[in-house]
């Protein structure tokens, strides 16, 4: 009997904001400056849809990554507030898929299980212990479809600078999914927590080019 997949929206604020960077969680590659390979989804099948979205909650980075020349990556804060706005890009993928998404993201191999009803239902729901993406948020509905994403579990006060390569990606991100001149991303990055005062305007403008 063919069982009909659930599909669900994941919504991506860091790297996995340009196409081709979340494919390959999809398909399975090596990103472009990444320095780590992903295996990609059981079911290769690619997004049915993709499209923009604000998320009301403070852009930021931290952490050591070893796949971005241990510079900091995105996360979001757990409180959500109308004032704050992080440009995202939301991909329509299965149930399972996100699962294998979220399972790559942390580098996790066992089995995970994710109760989307529930977590629609509280609003959020810790995943996994103090993995790096383990906090799975609802953002509310697209139509028919349920919109998911992740982050820590709290707010990290340590920030970290994010690597050129990873910060390129970005970039190249905001800009296959949002009409943004050059400014318009350097106002917008140069104001988050890791990327105020690592990175100047000129050095931004280089990484655009």
């Amino acid at each position: 009997m063919l069982i009909e997949k659930k599909h669900i929206w994941y919504a991506s604020y860091g790297s996995n904001l340009l196409e081709e960077r979340f494919l390959c969680y999809i398909l399975g590659g090596q990103p472009k400056g990444a320095k780590s390979i992903t295996p990609g989804c059981s079911d290769k099948s690619l997004p049915l849809k993709n499209k923009k979205i604000l998320i009301n909650s403070e852009l930021y980075f931290a952490k050591e990554s070893k796949t971005w020349s241990k510079g900091g990556v995105a996360f979001i804060k757990t409180q959500f507030d109308k004032l704050q706005k992080t440009y995202g890009r939301m991909y329509l993928i299965s149930e399972e898929q996100f699962v294998e998404v979220v399972k790559q993201e942390i580098n996790l191999k066992e089995k995970l299980v994710i109760d989307f009803k529930s977590i629609a239902e509280r609003g959020s729901m810790i995943v996994k212990e103090n993995s790096w993406y383990g906090n799975v948020i609802f953002l509310g509905m697209d139509g028919e479809f349920p919109i998911f994403t992740f982050t820590f579990q709290d707010n990290i006060q340590k920030f970290n600078k994010p690597s050129p390569e990873y910060l390129k990606t970005i970039i190249n991100g905001l800009k296959e999914t949002y009409d943004f001149k050059n400014d318009e991303i350097s106002d917008y990055l140069l104001s988050k927590n890791g990327i105020s005062g690592n990175y100047s305007i000129n050095e931004l403008k280089n990484l655009m080019k």
